[in-house]
């Protein structure tokens, strides 16, 4: 789980408050989606007409002032992801490279240059192709672009772009049957927006919960998206159940055990023998 809420973009309060040197909602932000349990946190500072690089660094360092997980460092220009990394302790994930040329020769130096893994969208000169087919090339592609700078396979995390299910009524297929080529094929981990697949469409959260869990069960082996919805965050920790992820259900026990239940002790073992023999 890749907390997504470090996001100016379709948040104006926040957009204010960060441009104008207010970081207190990204500090509380960073730790409310650590204590939901994201497992890492994406950190974006795009905001029009603003000093993104150097608003980019001091989230980073605040962010990681604050919490332990590592981070995505987010952005389209690359000024500011190298601003992000720069100030970066540990390996981060880059988000993203595109499979455009031009964008290529920009960021995979830059991904090589400070040891980091990188998100490669699978979409480009082009734009977004509706095959999947041809956005495994892409995905390819980069893969092998990587290669070329010495980047392993292992540190690239595809994103095979979800569509709105509610407009592509193949989206869900599609998906679960690229992310199965991107593992088995290329060999890569993956991600996505998870809110896409359920855009426009009433409670949306059962949706896009159902829809990971499913796309989990494909292979997915991360996802951008909020732990607060309780439902979402519910679909992907049972999900990590059945595929064998959460060895002996550990985590589904502590996220989910009454904490009035009984332990397990000497004494609750007494009182189930009192209880049946009486």
């Amino acid at each position: 789980m890749i907390g997504e809420r470090i996001n100016p973009t379709g948040r104006k309060l926040l957009a204010e408050e960060m441009k104008a040197g207010n970081f207190s909602r990204v500090e509380a932000d960073a730790i409310a989606q650590v204590l939901a349990g994201a497992h890492m946190l994406d950190v974006n500072a795009g905001i029009p007409l603003a000093d993104e690089p150097a608003l980019l660094a001091r989230a980073v360092q605040l962010v990681q002032s604050v919490t332990d997980v590592p981070l995505s460092i987010d952005s389209s220009i690359i000024e500011a992801l190298e601003a992000g990394l720069a100030v970066y302790k540990g390996k981060a994930l880059v988000n993203s490279v595109t499979g455009e040329d031009e964008n290529l020769e920009r960021v995979l130096p830059l991904v090589k240059k400070y040891g980091a893994a990188v998100v490669a969208i699978s979409n480009d000169e082009t734009g977004i192709s509706m095959d999947p087919d041809v956005r495994f090339e892409v995905a390819r592609k980069i893969v092998n672009r990587a290669a070329d700078y010495g980047i392993h396979y292992s540190d690239i995390v595809v994103d095979p772009l979800v569509m709105p299910i509610g407009a592509l009524g193949q989206a869900g297929q599609q998906a679960f049957t690229l992310i199965r080529r991107l593992r088995d094929e290329l060999k890569v981990n993956t991600t996505c927006g998870a809110s896409n697949v359920s855009f426009g469409l009433p409670n949306r959260q059962v949706i896009t919960g159902t829809f990971l869990s499913m796309a989990m069960g494909a292979g997915m082996t991360s996802a951008i998206m909020s732990p607060l919805h309780p439902e979402v965050k519910a679909a992907v920790m049972a999900a990590d159940v059945l595929t064998g992820n959460d060895q002996n259900c550990f985590n589904w026990i502590k996220e989910n055990r009454d904490p009035n239940a009984p332990t397990g002790g000497r004494g609750d073992r007494e009182g189930r023998r009192r209880r049946t023999a009486q």
